[in-house]
């Protein structure tokens, strides 16, 4: 089992940058795939991005390609989510989630492990 805290959120103007981190406790840690999921008041979680446990694959959903990078240390047990360019529609609360899958899904539903959010504000 694996513990997931994020850290990094904040409020920035619309361009600006930010990057979340995800710290995860727990031995197996380079085992799993790591997302990012985001969820807006109103609306379901949906997801960002997500890491193949060596980080050689990764996958963005497509209105954050160009802008964002995930990337992961597996010596620090850490997952990055570098957000640049971002938009007033990024507003969200952002989530880490864990996998123990054996390719790199984007359904929520393949993510049973999780944090507890950051809250990520883009002002216009």
């Amino acid at each position: 089992q694996v513990q997931l805290v994020e850290s990094g959120g904040g409020l920035v103007q619309a361009g600006g940058s930010l990057r979340l981190s995800c710290a995860a406790s727990g031995r197996t840690f380079s085992s799993y795939v790591m997302g990012w999921f985001r969820q807006a008041p109103g609306n379901e979680r949906e997801f960002v991005a997500s890491i193949s446990w060596s980080g050689s694959s990764t996958t963005y959903v497509d209105s954050v390609k160009g802008r964002f990078t995930i990337s992961r240390d597996n010596a620090k047990k850490l997952v990055y989510l570098q957000m640049n360019i971002l938009k007033p529609e990024d507003t969200a609360v952002y989530y880490c989630a864990a996998s123990d899958s054996n390719v790199v899904p984007s359904s929520r539903f393949a993510y049973p492990y999780w944090g507890q959010g950051t809250q990520v504000t883009v002002s216009s």
